[in-house]
């Protein structure tokens, strides 16, 4: 399912500890890599030259740290608006998995900070891997997929089962669901929430237990609702986040649906960076790395 993972490297950050981490599970043994780094444009031939240059050897040194399998990784090193650069690279190789380091900048910060990984996102549909730089990257043992019954969780779900192909075990599948309907609800107020119960749960369970994975299942109620001031969204964001760090999930995949018109796909999603993001919640606010995937394709 992941043949091909695009690798965007600038020198700092953890995505590269988050590829070497991935490239420990079975499935990825024989995933092609492609590690790329973008020169921006300069003001002169000589920073030119110089940047060219120092671009050159952070390939070299990620390359040589990362200790794959030579046949299996390649460099591109490009000159460009890295924003632009990415998604482009991503197109031409086909990537199934584009892995990016992320300041977890918020929505307007994103934007006045010309945010790559922000940009890169909002209009590629192509699954992308999140990883913060102020986060601790660690060995996979256990991934969590926040489901709700949409196809883009399905697919979250789809490749949570391709990371565990032939672990023999050793990684926890969590499967968990937020309860809408009683999200910011007193504790009082909130029936016994069964899992099973839970049809969206119930399906993705049985989905896993055909490839063999017993899936621990979690069905929340959302919490108390204490802090009123969040919306909605930003409190499903937040029981996700809070859900992540207290099962000590060590990557978490969900869904972001694609909801631009095909007219708008060259254009920033405006809504999603100023208003509503559940996948922009929670890749800021995460404690883990985060992968987050459409359904449609480019």
């Amino acid at each position: 399912m992941i043949e091909n993972i695009l690798l965007a490297v600038s020198g700092s950050g953890n995505a590269e500890e988050m590829l070497k981490t991935l490239m420990e599970l079975p499935s990825l043994q024989r995933t092609k890599i492609t590690v790329l780094h973008v020169v921006p444009p300069q003001t002169t031939a000589e920073t030119m030259t110089l940047k060219w240059e120092e671009g050159g050897k952070i390939l070299a040194n990620t390359i040589q740290s990362l200790r794959l399998n030579p046949t299996l990784i390649s460099s591109v090193l490009r000159q460009g608006e890295p924003k632009d650069v990415v998604g482009q690279v991503a197109q031409e190789i086909d990537a199934d998995l584009v892995i990016m380091g992320s300041r977890g900048l918020k929505r307007l910060q994103s934007i006045l900070a010309n945010s790559v990984s922000q940009y890169v996102f909002q209009l590629s549909s192509r699954p992308m891997l999140l990883v913060k730089d102020d986060i601790y990257v660690k060995r996979i043992k256990r991934i969590m997929v926040a489901i709700d019954g949409s196809e883009a969780a399905k697919t979250c779900l789809n490749l949570g089962l391709f990371f565990l192909k032939d672990v023999q075990n050793t990684v926890e599948l969590i499967l968990v669901n937020i309860n809408t309907e009683w999200l910011g609800k007193k504790s009082e107020d909130i029936p016994d929430l069964k899992p099973e119960s839970n049809p969206a749960l119930a399906e993705a369970a049985a989905i896993a237990r055909k490839y063999g994975v017993e899936p621990r299942c979690i069905l929340s109620s959302g919490g108390e609702g204490q802090q009123g001031y969040l919306t909605s969204t930003g409190r499903l964001g937040q029981e996700i986040c809070r859900l992540a760090s207290d099962w000590n999930a060590d990557l978490l995949l969900m869904g972001s649906p694609d909801r631009r018109p095909s007219i708008a796909k060259s254009f920033v999603d405006l809504d999603r960076l100023f208003g509503s993001s559940l996948s922009d919640y929670v890749r800021v606010n995460a404690s883990c790395p985060v992968l987050l995937a459409r359904t449609s394709s480019d």
